[in-house]
C-alpha cells in the first residue's frame, strides 16, 4: 500500500471533461503543486455521492486556502459515468474525476478493494491522499464501511 514519502505513480488514465474523456498522465495531473486526491468505492454510490463528494464541493474554497491546487475524485469506473455523476454532484470546477476503468492506478497504490461478491467488481477503497509535487505527504485508508478520515473536513483538519 502507498505511504508517505512514496512517489505517485505514473500511467494513463482517463479524465472526465466538459468537452467528454481526456487522456492525462497522472504524473502530470497529481505531480505539480499540493493535490488532494480521494478515492470512492463507486459513482453514483450512497455514501459517495450523498457525502463524499458534497463535502469536498463544498469545501473546496477552503481547501485552496489552505494551498491546495487540485482536488481530484477516483473512481473504478468509466470516464463517461464521472462525467455524468460530476454534473449531477455540480462539482463545477471544484473537483476534478478521474477514471480508473480497470484498476490499475488503484491496484498500483495497492488500495484495490475486492466486491466481486457483491456483484460490483474490483473497486477502491475510500481514501484520501495529500500530494506535493508528486510526493504523498498524507494517507487517509478507511476501514471497511468507515467515513471518518477521508473525508473533506478531515483532509482540511489535517493541512
Amino acid at each position: 500500500m502507498i505511504k508517505t514519502g512514496d512517489k505517485i505513480p505514473a500511467m494513463k488514465l482517463m479524465l472526465a471533461t466538459p468537452d467528454g474523456p481526456r487522456e492525462v498522465d497522472t504524473a502530470e495531473l497529481l505531480g505539480t503543486g499540493k493535490v488532494v486526491l480521494f478515492a470512492v468505492p463507486g459513482a453514483f454510490t450512497p455514501t459517495c455521492s450523498a457525502k463524499h463528494v458534497p463535502g469536498f464541493v463544498k469545501l473546496a474554497p477552503e481547501l485552496k486556502e489552505k494551498g491546495v491546487d487540485r482536488i481530484v475524485c477516483l473512481a473504478v469506473n468509466d470516464a463517461f459515468v464521472l462525467g455524468a455523476w460530476a454534473k449531477d454532484q455540480k462539482a463545477g470546477e471544484a473537483v476534478q474525476f478521474l477514471a480508473d476503468g480497470s484498476a490499475a492506478f488503484t491496484k498500483a497504490l495497492g488500495l484495490e478493494l475486492d466486491l466481486v461478491a457483491r456483484g460490483m467488481g474490483i473497486r477502491s477503497q475510500r481514501f484520501a491522499l495529500v500530494i506535493e509535487d508528486g510526493i504523498v505527504t498524507k494517507v487517509a485508508v478507511e476501514e471497511p464501511g468507515g467515513f471518518e478520515v477521508s473525508r473533506a473536513e478531515a483532509v482540511l483538519e489535517s493541512l
